[in-house]
């Protein structure tokens, strides 16, 4: 069953200049808020996910680059020479 509760919050720019803190509160919280124009919807605020921080030789071992990886290949002959 839809819950009414969580239904997408939509508001027009000027509501969401002047409740900026309540609405991003709210998409922290699990709800949608759709800012719209004259009625018509232009933007949907969504939480950005935290980038994880690259780990320099977490694929040891998991990638195999065979040993003519930059062989010549046959059908571009015509252009090396």
């Amino acid at each position: 069953m839809y819950d009414l509760c969580m239904a997408p919050r939509r508001v027009n720019i000027a509501e969401a200049k002047a409740k900026l803190p309540e609405l991003i509160d709210a998409v922290l919280g699990g709800r949608e808020v759709v800012i719209a124009r004259r009625n018509v919807p232009l933007v949907k605020l969504v939480v950005v996910k935290a980038r994880e921080k690259p780990v320099f030789g977490r694929l040891r071992g998991r990638i195999h680059m065979a040993p003519d990886f930059d062989a010549p290949l046959p059908d571009f002959a015509d252009y090396t020479r």
